[in-house]
């Protein structure tokens, strides 16, 4: 008997959503599996993806980037920018596994990924980024940086051969500079930073691209920077189209790769509008640079950099007595203003704060505000109600500080507008009011604290001085007088909060 055989081939089956009407009418395209091919492997293409997930945070973090950055190149024919939901659509040969995952696909190359190619004849620059993961973040800020640089030639490798030829280690980036009229080249390395590898600014004709820590933002936001592992931040402030740039410029970057993993530092062009959080952060005004701010993230306290002169030397000093506990903080303050305590609230500013508030023959109570908010501002008729309230006691400061343009060397729980009183004590206490935000009941809590800080002033007033005296030396005890009035002591005892 025979028999007959049939063969049937099998085509793997691809996840897909239907293509959209209008994919490619925005300036992001919209892609998914049935046409991603078609779009992201055109070869006469540049197409850059953001692989997403709809329940992402990240990805929503990124979207409206993504958007700025599709509306920037809307207008170049050679260059895509596209999106493509991963949960929905499957790709051949691409697993995508995290989320925001950005691949570049120059000229329909789907293998770039995966390996070098010799093009560096052409191209007077090139950067090759040898990484063991590519998949890492650090690889897809490298695809982000060619999009932003498309005269230089950028190439991803795992080949441990080109590795070892330029005596290299994973994770790292190497610049190649063609030198004209000359048979070598000459190689930059870049180390992987905390955040980014960004290659920028080629077409200034620096000598030397030295980065490292140095970070140029690109596609970074401020409060990124600002959540960085690395909690100390140097800041380097400067128009870049300033004459001394390029020096200054030198010298951060060279300092940059003493303090490495141990301070992160920042490049921020004044004259660049996006930057406009980070300045309004830190309290500089584009007409002060260039100058250096140091910040620890953990507790906000900024440190200035006390010199005009910004060499080499000075910065690594200033950097290093930083880390040391040497530098002191810098202390922003207002000028005081010509007639600050003639009304009935009184305007303060951070070199005036302590004297007043401390005064221990005065009860003050002072509203720390921001001036841009909305419930700051709603307080200020409540508050010069409260003032004129108590106009006719001595006794009594209401005041209010800017805490938005004064450091502030007290704890005020952070939140804004924050109403703190400040008993008549000898002792530095803060009392925070928590209640409503009423005339009544601001009257009241004033007129408690003051009742309960005299009951506690008269305590402390019938206490004893006393006399403490002991010093031991060669087994002998040998008297010694020290007088020690113990009434600022025992308030941390008497009096309650403290």
């Amino acid at each position: 008997s025979s028999s007959n055989s049939s063969f049937v081939l099998l085509q793997p089956y691809y996840r897909s959503e239907d293509i959209p009407e209008d994919w490619d009418k925005g300036p992001v395209k919209i892609l998914v599996g049935k046409n991603f091919d078609s779009v992201a492997l055109d070869p006469t293409k540049n197409v850059f993806v953001e692989f997403y997930a709809p329940w992402c945070g990240h990805c929503k973090e990124l979207a409206p980037i993504w958007d700025q950055l599709g509306e920037k190149y809307a207008d170049h024919d050679d260059i895509i920018i596209a999106k493509i939901d991963a949960t929905a659509n499957e790709v051949e040969s691409l697993d995508i596994k995290s989320f925001p995952t950005l691949k570049y696909f120059p000229a329909g190359d789907k293998e770039v990924h995966t390996h070098a190619r010799t093009h560096t004849h052409t191209h007077t620059f090139c950067a090759f980024a040898c990484e063991q993961e590519l998949n890492h973040e650090y690889v897809q800020v490298f695809y982000a940086t060619a999009v932003e640089l498309p005269d230089v030639r950028f190439v991803v490798t795992q080949d441990d051969g080109v590795i070892a030829k330029y005596g290299l280690t994973h994770d790292v980036v190497l610049m190649l500079k063609k030198v004209l009229h000359a048979q070598h080249i000459q190689t930059h390395r870049f180390t992987k930073t905390i955040l980014v590898v960004t290659l920028l600014y080629v077409k200034r004709g620096f000598s030397s691209l030295v980065m490292f820590e140095l970070l140029c933002l690109l596609l970074q936001t401020a409060s990124q920077i600002l959540s960085s592992p690395v909690l100390n931040h140097a800041l380097l402030f400067v128009n870049k189209s300033s004459e001394d740039f390029d020096e200054i410029f030198s010298a951060f970057s060279t300092a940059a790769e003493t303090f490495r993993m141990k301070i992160l530092f920042v490049l921020v062009n004044v004259a660049e509008l996006r930057n406009g959080r980070m300045m309004e952060y830190f309290r500089v005004r584009d007409y002060e640079a260039p100058l250096i701010r140091l910040v620890n993230l953990s507790n906000h306290v900024t440190y200035h950099l006390p010199s005009d002169a910004l060499s080499v030397e000075i910065i690594e000093r200033f950097c290093q007595d930083y880390l040391e506990g040497k530098a002191k903080p810098k202390m922003q303050s207002e000028p005081i203003p010509e007639g600050w305590d003639q009304k009935p609230v009184k305007e303060l500013v951070g070199m005036n704060l302590e004297k007043v508030a401390f005064n221990p023959d005065k009860t003050v109570f002072v509203l720390f505000y921001l001036p841009y908010s909305k419930e700051s501002r709603a307080v200020f008729p409540l508050w010069e109600e409260l003032a004129e309230a108590f106009e006719e006691r001595e006794d009594v400061v209401i005041a209010r500080i800017d805490a938005s343009a004064n450091d502030i060397n007290l704890s005020v729980q952070g939140t804004y507008p924050s109403l703190c009183l400040f008993p008549a004590l000898y002792a530095e206490r803060v009392v925070v009011y928590t209640g409503k935000k009423k005339l009544k009941p601001l009257i009241k809590f004033v007129e408690k604290e003051m009742e309960k800080a005299k009951k506690y002033r008269a305590k402390v007033n019938d206490l004893p001085y006393t006399c403490a005296f002991v010093c031991f030396y060669s087994c002998l005890c040998v008297e010694s007088c020290l007088f020690l009035s113990v009434k600022n002591i025992l308030f941390s005892f008497v009096y309650p909060g403290g």
